[in-house]
C-alpha cells in the first residue's frame, strides 16, 4: 500500500505544554480548528489519551473516528482511522510539539494516508486539498494564541 505523507509546522510564542493541552482538549476544539464542524470523544471518555477514540467530522461532511495510538504529554499526539470515509484505504496523523527556545514551540502535523482505487487517481489533488487545509490549521491555532502570521 503506498502512502501518501506530508508535513507542515509552525512556530508559536508559548510553553510546549500549554500548546499541546489547549489541541488536545475536545472542548475548545472547534475554538481553533477551522477545518472540523464537530469533534467529540467517544465512549464515554473525558479526555484525549492513548486507546481513546475521536470522532471529527470536517466542512466538506466527511466524518472519520479514529483512535489515539501515542499520547505522549506534551511531545505528541498521534492517531489511525479506525472508520472514515470510503476514499480512504487507512489515514494516520501526528502532532509533535517541541520547544526550540525558551517559550516558542515548533508545531508539526504529519499526516499519512492511502487513498481507495478510484480516489488514488486524484493523489495530487487530495494531498493538496488536505496540506492546504492543515496549514490553515496550524495559522488558526498560532492566532488563538495571540499572534499573527507572517
Amino acid at each position: 500500500m503506498n502512502s501518501i505523507k506530508f508535513s507542515e509546522s509552525i512556530e508559536i510564542k508559548s510553553p510546549a505544554a500549554l500548546i499541546f493541552d489547549y489541541t488536545q482538549n475536545y472542548d475548545s476544539r472547534l475554538k481553533w480548528d477551522t477545518f472540523l464542524t464537530e469533534a467529540y470523544l467517544l465512549d464515554n471518555a473525558i479526555q484525549a489519551d492513548k486507546g481513546v477514540k475521536a470522532w471529527c467530522v470536517a466542512k466538506n461532511g466527511l466524518g472519520m473516528e479514529t483512535q489515539y495510538v501515542s499520547f505522549i504529554r506534551p511531545k505528541v499526539a498521534a492517531i489511525k482511522m479506525t472508520k472514515g470515509p470510503y476514499m480512504f484505504k487507512a489515514f494516520t496523523a501526528s502532532w509533535t510539539f517541541k520547544e526550540e527556545t525558551s517559550g516558542v514551540t515548533k508545531v508539526t502535523f504529519l499526516y499519512s494516508f492511502s487513498p481507495r482505487f478510484p480516489f488514488n487517481l486524484g493523489n495530487y489533488f487530495i494531498k493538496r486539498i488536505l496540506q492546504t487545509n492543515v496549514r490553515q490549521r496550524l495559522v488558526d491555532l498560532k492566532n488563538e494564541f495571540g499572534e499573527t502570521s507572517t
